[in-house]
């Protein structure tokens, strides 16, 4: 299921080693700094989708552990798959506050495995990835503006029978006159192994600091295959015809329709924290997703 940036910090190197070879005042420095870190994600907010299995293990969570408002919590525990955590980080992009996912969905790319027992300590135990999603100006015909963020990607899509007609700046340089596609997107690195994947668009790395262009069915010009733009990069893509040729605009959760501009840039004010194990971080899955037959 967002360029975005990745900034790790790993509370596993700080937990305690038993029978390593540091001096005392060092193993118990460590030990404090593991209880501080257990200590931060102490209250703790449950958020469950609709299905059953995710009703199901929220019943078994809240059972074991306390479920606080989310104005109150230190970390949201949130159980789902990949659409409910897109839902649960746009529902809290004001909050500034860590998410940990438990999958009980289907994918569950963004997801840790489900577990009841030792869920402070795995929490404690998690590395932060930060995420910067990308922010859209729609203009549609009408002449209003909307604006939406986008986590995954950016989609412009043809609305009618016939292909869009795109004209591409980036910096405010025109790279490509004319673009005649069934669409494009920009696709975060976070996003890149989601519908950027399945229009053969490039697996980006978390720290890779880019961003992937990737067209939808080019017609013309026929051998473009999309391109690598820096994170800074500020795209802005012209509809042409749009009067004939309608396109909408699609940021993961809004759809804008009958648009005529669209200026897309990555939100460097706005921070996203996912909490992932160690032994399976969002880093790690980017990168076997690239090895995968």
């Amino acid at each position: 299921m967002m360029a975005f940036s990745a900034e790790a910090g790993n509370a596993a190197s700080v937990a305690p080693r038993m029978g390593s070879d540091i001096l005392p005042c060092q193993s118990a420095r460590r030990f404090q700094q593991w209880i501080d870190l257990q200590m931060a994600y102490e209250k703790i907010t449950f958020l469950a989708d609709r299905n059953d299995n995710a009703q199901e293990a929220i019943k078994l969570l809240e059972q074991r552990y306390s479920n606080v408002p989310v104005a109150e919590a230190d970390v949201i525990v949130a159980l789902g798959g990949d659409g409910f955590m897109l839902r649960t980080l746009h529902r809290n992009l004001s909050r500034n506050i860590p998410i940990y996912g438990m999958n009980k969905g289907t994918v569950g790319f963004l997801m840790n495995s489900f577990q009841v027992d030792l869920l402070t300590e795995r929490l404690a135990r998690s590395e932060t990835t930060t995420l910067h999603p990308l922010r859209m100006r729609a203009l549609r015909e009408a002449g209003t503006e909307q604006e939406a963020i986008a986590i995954n990607e950016v989609s412009l899509l043809r609305q009618s029978r016939q292909a869009a007609k795109i004209r591409i700046h980036i910096d405010g340089r025109v790279r490509i006159d004319e673009l005649i596609c069934d669409g494009v997107m920009v696709a975060t690195p976070a996003g890149s192994t989601a519908y950027n994947l399945s229009a053969h668009g490039p697996i980006l790395p978390l720290n890779a600091g880019a961003l992937a262009l990737t067209p939808i069915s080019a017609f013309r010009p026929r051998r473009w295959r999309g391109a690598l733009l820096q994170r800074n990069a500020k795209v802005k893509l012209e509809i042409l015809d749009n009067y004939k040729r309608p396109v909408s605009a699609v940021a993961d959760l809004t759809e804008v329709r009958e648009v005529v501009e669209v200026d897309i840039e990555e939100a460097r004010d706005i921070s996203l924290r996912l909490l992932f194990d160690p032994e399976h971080n969002l880093e790690e899955r980017i990168l076997n997703e690239q090895f995968t037959p």
